[in-house]
């Protein structure tokens, strides 16, 4: 029995000291409360190394001896011409109409110059068949913004992918 007694209070002690708070009263962390909860916040600046900075002034300046800046220059001149001779890309356009009414696709024409003027229209026609298509657009997002534009006049209207003119 004095056995048992002896063993519960040991680890009634030792179960104590592991729950108790290790932080000793000279310390300098302190508790934050923050959103109900306490946080408790060590001041670790005592124990980061601190370098000292040397006082001299920089030498002279050592200007490359090898430059290719000319170079460099001539080359994106040269990729700047040849990107200036490009007229058409790969992007996408409104399929506004694909039908054989002549006076359809005018009247459509006429009402998608007044709504968005900005836009450039590409009608064409291969016997039988009209084909309206609406604006030069490099990416799908920048057609679906004026598709939004006119798709109460056009509710059947598609963005196709279709070679378009570079301005």
């Amino acid at each position: 029995m004095n056995r048992i007694v002896s063993l519960l209070l040991s680890l009634t002690i030792v179960i104590s000291t592991g729950c108790a708070s290790s932080s000793a009263g000279g310390s300098s962390d302190r508790t934050v409360k923050s959103g109900g909860k306490d946080k408790v916040v060590e001041d670790l600046s005592v124990y980061r190394p601190k370098y000292e900075t040397p006082e001299d002034a920089p030498g002279a300046r050592v200007e490359p001896a090898n430059h290719v800046n000319r170079k460099v220059a001539v080359l994106m001149d040269t990729v700047a011409s040849v990107n200036k001779n490009i007229k058409y890309a790969q992007g996408y356009r409104i399929l506004a109409y694909n039908g054989s009414e002549r006076q359809t696709v005018m009247d459509l024409r006429k009402s998608i110059i007044r709504r968005v003027p900005e836009v450039k229209d590409y009608l064409t026609y291969n016997q039988p068949n009209f084909r309206l298509k609406v604006g030069d657009f490099f990416t799908r997002l920048e057609a679906q913004q004026v598709l939004n534009q006119i798709s109460d006049l056009i509710p059947n209207a598609q963005i196709v992918q279709d070679q378009i003119n570079i301005k």
